[in-house]
């Protein structure tokens, strides 16, 4: 899936500069890199997608084709 790059180091050294402890600052990067696993670009969208895009195409084909044939035999 998707990741977004930051410098974590430099994330921990504004936590702890702020007051949290140096466990409790690697514990919120731990939970954000965790998160990111999870994310989904647009780009996962298109590529899940278009087989769902074809198929629907080619139903909607099928089915003015059969619409056709039974007002228009020949």
């Amino acid at each position: 899936m998707a990741t977004v790059t930051f410098d974590t180091l430099e994330l921990v050294d504004r936590l702890k500069a702020v007051g949290f402890q140096a466990a409790q600052a690697e514990e919120v990067i731990y939970v954000i890199a965790k998160a990111q696993d999870e994310l989904v670009t647009k780009r996962d969208l298109q590529i899940e997608l278009a087989p769902l895009k074809w198929g629907m195409a080619i139903t909607v084909g099928g089915i003015v084709t059969i619409i056709l044939k039974t007002f228009f035999p020949h």
